[in-house]
C-alpha cells in the first residue's frame, strides 16, 4: 500500500456549511462531521459508502450540495462518488467514471459555483488528469492533464467563478513544488504558473471573503508548517504569512458561513482533530479543540 499522505480539499464561496468526510484514523473510515453556519464541528456521523482515504476529494457542485470522490479503500485506488444532499446527507457509492487514484485534490468553478473539478492524484504514478462535474453531479470521463503530474497538493475556488489547483509533490521521494494551475469558469486547466510562497505537499485550501482563497499548513522536507499564502479574487497568490495555529499536515478544508473557511483534522505526528477557523478577511485563528474522531486523509466541502 502507497503511503498515508494527506487531504485537499475546498468549498466555494456562498454556502453556509460545510462537511467533512471520510480519511484514516489507523484505518479508513467513511465517517463525516458537520460544519455550522457559525464553525462548530458536530460529533461523527455514521458514514455511508466505501470507507477510504489515501486523499478523496471533494467539492461543492449546483450551487448548494458536495460530492466526494476517489480515494483508496484499503486494498486500491477507487474512483468511487459519494452525492452530500444540500441538507448534508451522504448518498451511497455512484461507480466511478475515470482513472481510480488518491492524493488529489477537487474545488469547484463555473457561474453560481454550480461545477466542479477534481484534479491531479497518483495511480502508482503522478498524473495531471482532471475529470469534471456537471451541475447535477456527473463526473466527467478523463481529460488530459495539464501543467506538472503530481499530488498532494490543494485547490479552492476564487473571483467567483474560478479555482487554482497548488502546490503538491512529484515523484517517489521526488521534489515538493510550489506550482499554481488555474482553472477558468468553464474548466480549463493552465499550464504552470511559477509558484509564490515555500513549495510544500500534504496542505489544504479553501476560499473565504466570497472571492478570495487560502493554502495553509502542510509539509516541506520534512517539517510540518502553519504559513498560510491568500489568494486574491484575480487569482494572484500572496507571499507566506507566518502561521497560526499547531503546524500539522494531512488535513481537510472548506468554507462555510458563506464567507469564511475552516481548516480541520490532519497530523502532527499524532492524528488531531483540531480546527482553526479563518476570518472573512483571511485571518487564521488559534486552535479550537477538535470534535470528532481524530484523523487524517480526509475531504471537506460546503453544502446548503
Amino acid at each position: 500500500m502507497f503511503p498515508i499522505i494527506p487531504a485537499a480539499s475546498s468549498a466555494d464561496s456562498g454556502n453556509q456549511r460545510g462537511i467533512f468526510g471520510y480519511g484514516y484514523d489507523g484505518t479508513q473510515v467513511s465517517m463525516t462531521n458537520l460544519v455550522s453556519n457559525a464553525g462548530v464541528v458536530s460529533t461523527d456521523v455514521t458514514g455511508v459508502g466505501t470507507a477510504r482515504g489515501a486523499v478523496p476529494g471533494a467539492c461543492e457542485y449546483g450551487g448548494d450540495k458536495g460530492i466526494f470522490g476517489f480515494g483508496h479503500d484499503g486494498s486500491s485506488f477507487v474512483s468511487l462518488t459519494n452525492l452530500v444532499s444540500n441538507a448534508g446527507v451522504v448518498a451511497a457509492d455512484v461507480t466511478g467514471v475515470g482513472t481510480a487514484r488518491g492524493y488529489m485534490t477537487a474545488c469547484s468553478y463555473g457561474g453560481d459555483n454550480d461545477k466542479g473539478i477534481f484534479g491531479f492524484g497518483h495511480t502508482g504514478s503522478d498524473v495531471a488528469t482532471t475529470n469534471l462535474v456537471t451541475n447535477a453531479g456527473v463526473v466527467g470521463s478523463d481529460v488530459s492533464g495539464i501543467g506538472t503530474a503530481r499530488y498532494a497538493l490543494a485547490s479552492c475556488e476564487y473571483g467567483d467563478d474560478k479555482a487554482i489547483f497548488g502546490y503538491g509533490y512529484t515523484g517517489a521521494g521526488g521534489t515538493v513544488r510550489s506550482y499554481t494551475n488555474k482553472v477558468s469558469n468553464t474548466g480549463v486547466v493552465a499550464t504552470d504558473t511559477t509558484g509564490v510562497g515555500t513549495a510544500r505537499q500534504y496542505l489544504s485550501a479553501c476560499s473565504y471573503g466570497e472571492d478570495k482563497g487560502i493554502f495553509a499548513f502542510g509539509q516541506t522536507t520534512p517539517t510540518k508548517v502553519s504559513m498560510s499564502n491568500l489568494i486574491s479574487n484575480a487569482g494572484v497568490v500572496a507571499t507566506d504569512v507566518t502561521g497560526v495555529g499547531t503546524a500539522r499536515s494531512d488535513m481537510a478544508a472548506t468554507q462555510y458561513g458563506q464567507d469564511k473557511g475552516i481548516f480541520g483534522f490532519g497530523t502532527t505526528g499524532s492524528r488531531t482533530a483540531v480546527t482553526n477557523l479563518v476570518s472573512n478577511v483571511g485571518v487564521v485563528a488559534t486552535d479550537v479543540t477538535g470534535v470528532g474522531t481524530a484523523r487524517d486523509n480526509l475531504a471537506a466541502c460546503s453544502f446548503n
